[in-house]
């Protein structure tokens, strides 16, 4: 009986703290969309892994770096008017591991030529903050 306690224990609490470590995920998501609804392109990228090593994977290929992905969104994004209003919707977030989340989303851009797509993210937890390693945007 003990073990099955301890079991039901342990199960317990790997779903409240998947369930936390999921919400902080979606705190920053929230965060992003308010960065750029703002013009804010470098708080909207503050929630990416500042490192050679983000990926980024859209219609043109792979972007490799932080600093990479920033100046792409600043060419493609140069004015707040062009960034419109951002909105995510987040379809899927699932707890890989303590340090590994991965999530299915769709966005939507309101501006004179709307646009939108689907995403997936994988979240890492580096130095404890969550951070986006790789994102693929279509």
């Amino acid at each position: 009986m003990q073990k099955v306690i301890f079991i039901f224990f342990m199960i317990c609490s790997f779903v409240s703290f998947s369930q936390t470590e999921v919400a902080k995920v979606l705190e920053n998501m929230n965060a992003q969309e308010k960065a750029w609804n703002e013009g804010n392109i470098e708080g909207f990228m503050k929630y990416y892994w500042s490192n050679d090593s983000l990926k980024f994977i859209g219609k043109s290929g792979i972007t490799y770096g932080w600093q990479k992905t920033l100046n792409n969104y600043k060419k493609s994004y140069p004015t707040k008017a062009e960034m419109g209003i951002l909105t995510f919707s987040i379809k899927e977030a699932t707890l890989l591991s303590p340090e590994s989340i991965f999530l299915i989303g769709q966005w939507q851009l309101k501006k004179d030529k709307p646009a939108g797509g689907y995403f997936t993210l994988l979240w890492k937890k580096i130095n404890g903050n969550w951070l986006i390693v790789a994102d693929h945007t279509s």
